[in-house]
């Protein structure tokens, strides 16, 4: 079976709570659980951090495990962590960006990704179809 790692970084956490006129009302319960649904020969695994460096080290050890690849959604750090830039460039595995919102009709500073040149690709302004659209991508 193929195993998609699913990794989300700050703020992220209070999905469904957290500005629903740009985020929307759905929890990432509920993201996994449709995309699980969906992807029935998939086992898709979830990881959220608030931490930069909590990110980064799973990044790291999902390149040692069985992953055919990760969807990213690295929040505010898209924006500014060169440190997980570095770290999607060193691991083997194929990560692929995404963003609830269109980052690139928002505030001048996100319209700015670190991570994107070392991504697979990138896909954003779909609502919580974002994650959906970012497996197909993988598969």
């Amino acid at each position: 079976m193929k195993k998609i790692l699913i990794i989300n970084g700050p703020n992220l956490n209070l999905l469904g709570t957290r500005e629903p006129g740009i985020y929307g009302s759905e929890t990432m319960a509920d993201v996994i659980d449709s995309l699980r649904f969906r992807f029935t020969g998939c086992n898709i695994e979830y990881f959220q951090s608030n931490h930069e460096g909590e990110i980064i080290d799973r990044l790291h050890s999902a390149d040692k495990e069985d992953f055919i690849g990760v969807v990213l959604n690295a929040g505010a750090y898209t924006h500014t962590s060169l440190a997980i830039a570095d770290a999607i460039a060193a691991i083997s595995l194929p990560v692929v960006e995404v963003h609830i919102s269109n980052i690139s009709a928002r505030e001048s500073i996100r319209h700015t990704s670190l991570i994107t040149p070392v991504c697979k690709g990138i896909i954003a302004g779909f609502g919580t179809d974002s994650y959906r659209l970012g497996v197909e991508a993988l598969l």
